[in-house]
């Protein structure tokens, strides 16, 4: 048996289509959906993920506002941007890129952007919202998850779910979302006993470690859902995932890596841009 592969790239593609539709429409109405990203210091990886962002934008027609800061920059320039950001009436999304470079305060800058424009749902309020069921914008990954899994039909409710990671970024939120469609949820992390025996038990595997390895087809259910969101970078120079090239032997759908969740990251933030766009229509 080979698993169906679960490709994000083409339904990024389609929901892409979607979206730019929709900006159209606004824009019909008076309406530019504006997205602002702020890139603090040099880090390439980062400086690679903004320059993706800005080729998302265009493509849908969502205006693309970058602001580069040197590397010295303090904590109390980035939250003075921030400050202007969340006044202006022509941005719709802030995104701050992180990592932040060493000694600015990381927590007092996603605290900073109002939770209406907080188009990453970091923001406390936010991911409170999420917890209770009730959210403003969904976290990017896991609502690209989300998507993935209704794109190929596969049932949440009354199934067992593991997500293996805890992070505020991707794990508990990936969990929460999980459970507000019925799934039953369990989360694992580094410090989880009889790893294995617990992920056997899964009908939907959600890996967020961004270990190489972690995954063996031993610890997978037949059949199962298999959604590897990390990505690392192999002894080679490959991209790889969480998981085994064999689990996909094993699994009845798996995502790829790369070509998987992670297009549907980026093109989750734009339906959030336009998600804060349409509301500023609304007033």
């Amino acid at each position: 048996m080979s698993a169906i592969i679960i490709d994000g790239k083409e339904t990024a593609k389609k929901l892409r289509i979607s979206i730019k539709k929709q900006v159209e429409e606004l824009k019909a109405e008076g309406i530019v959906p504006a997205l602002a990203v702020i890139i603090v210091g040099n880090n390439p990886a980062s400086r690679v993920y903004v320059s993706n962002k800005e080729k998302d934008c265009k493509k849908c027609g969502i205006e693309s506002l970058e602001f580069a800061l040197p590397e010295e920059t303090t904590t109390e320039e980035l939250l003075a941007l921030v400050g202007e950001l969340n006044t202006r009436s022509d941005v719709d999304g802030i995104l701050v890129q992180l990592p932040l470079p060493r000694g600015i305060d990381e927590r007092r800058v996603i605290e900073a952007i109002t939770p209406a424009k907080d188009v990453d749902a970091f923001h406390p309020e936010n991911v409170g919202r999420i917890m209770i069921g009730t959210p403003s914008f969904l976290p990017c990954t896991p609502a690209g998850v989300m998507a993935l899994l209704d794109e190929y039909k596969i049932p949440i409710e009354g199934k067992e779910c593991v997500v293996i990671g805890r992070s505020n970024i991707v794990g508990k939120p990936m969990a929460m979302l999980l459970l507000h469609r019925s799934g039953t949820v369990t989360i694992c992390h580094s410090r989880t006993r009889d790893l294995a025996d617990i992920t056997r038990r899964a009908d939907i595997l959600v890996s967020a470690v961004g270990r190489e390895g972690m995954v063996t087809a031993d610890m997978v259910k037949p059949g199962a859902v298999v959604i590897d969101v990390a990505i690392n970078t192999a002894a080679d120079g490959s991209l790889v995932g969480d998981c085994t090239p064999d689990v996909a032997e094993v699994a009845g759908y798996i995502t790829p890596v790369p070509g998987g969740v992670g297009p549907m990251t980026r093109v989750m933030l734009l339906e959030n841009t336009l998600t804060s766009a349409r509301r500023r229509k609304n007033g």
